[in-house]
């Protein structure tokens, strides 16, 4: 396992900036996630690595449907969506890269979509697919994706096309990490979004910890992914 620097010694402004440099590859990028660092960084810009505190978690216990989501949800399952897992992981990545809203400042570069494409072959990344009909048979409408390690899963982003679609995909992810004896996911970086749902802040310190404790369930990628869920 590659080391990195103690993510204590990151810097506060930027908050969290720990290092700079190094690949994407299979082995650096499952070393940092380990260790509670995640790559972020824009075209053009060297590779950064990040252990930001405080830090942005989802306990599935917290996580909560707004009233017109569940409504959305009920009218989807009326109309005969569906939804998938790792189906089309290529698609799911390219869309959150090119999210209207983010312009050109997506931090999901080329080179961070070979790299995680190259996990989801390795099987450690994964992604949730919302489809407006049958999978593969219609529109990709929303998704979810990020990178799975024994019991831990690591959160890195979602788009939907339609409304809460991507709150959707996250709900089936929930629902099914919980059925493995899961409890939470990383989602690095604090937003007013994710807080919506139920995610909160902890300290780094309290972050590291739960991490140790995760990762110590289970040292391999254990968990088997369903091509399928149902709504």
């Amino acid at each position: 396992m590659f080391q990195f620097p103690d993510p204590n010694l990151a810097l506060t402004e930027p908050n969290g900036l720990l290092a700079t440099g190094g690949d994407l590859s299979p082995d650096m990028l499952l070393s940092a996630y380990q260790q509670g660092i995640f790559p972020w960084f824009g075209p053009g810009e060297p590779i950064m690595w990040w252990s930001p505190d405080p830090r942005m978690v989802l306990f599935f216990s917290d996580f909560k449907l707004s009233t017109s989501t569940k409504k959305n949800l009920k009218k989807y399952i009326k109309q005969g969506y569906s939804i998938s897992c790792d189906q089309d992981f290529d698609q799911v990545i390219h869309q959150c890269a090119h999210i209207p809203s983010r312009q050109n400042k997506t931090w999901i570069t080329d080179e961070m979509l070979q790299a995680y494409t190259h996990l989801h072959q390795l099987g450690f990344a994964h992604s949730i697919e919302v489809w407006s009909g049958k999978a593969n048979n219609s529109e990709l409408v929303g998704g979810v994706y990020g990178v799975s390690l024994g019991q831990t899963f690591f959160g890195e982003s979602m788009f939907s096309t339609q409304t809460d679609t991507s709150k959707i995909a996250l709900y089936y992810l929930i629902q099914f990490l919980s059925k493995q004896g899961l409890t939470w996911l990383d989602c690095q970086v604090p937003s007013e979004h994710l807080m919506r749902l139920g995610a909160k802040a902890i300290s780094r310190a309290e972050f590291l910890s739960l991490l140790k404790e995760s990762l110590a369930l289970s040292s391999s990628n254990n968990i088997n992914w369903p091509a399928t869920m149902s709504l």
